[in-house]
């Protein structure tokens, strides 16, 4: 058991997934690219601000690509990276713990 003052990578892992919208982002993103505004619309009570924070953060910590749409009218979108991809049985986990089907 690591006993030094540096978090396991577990609790770096939670942290990088808490906080404000990015359970309910990182879920929608697992079905399909997601936008900004679609996002905007979808999460009652979101943000502008907080949801350019989040979906910041995300990239950030390699969760989320962002990526440039060259359609008209030209768009961004957000999809899962490996990294992301990796996380959804975690997800599907916690989701089956909350509802006590685990």
């Amino acid at each position: 058991m690591n006993t030094s003052s540096e978090p396991c990578p577990a609790q770096k892992l939670l942290k990088i997934l808490s906080g404000k919208w990015k359970p309910q982002i990182f879920k929608m993103a697992t079905h399909k690219p997601v936008r900004f505004n679609q996002l905007l619309r979808d999460l009652e009570g979101a943000n502008k601000q907080t949801l350019a924070t989040a979906l910041r953060e995300m990239v950030e910590e390699d969760i989320l690509i962002k990526e440039t749409v060259q359609e008209k009218p030209l768009h961004i979108e957000y999809t899962l990276s490996e990294k992301g991809k990796s996380l959804i049985g975690v997800f599907v986990t916690l989701e089956k713990l909350s509802e006590g089907d685990a």
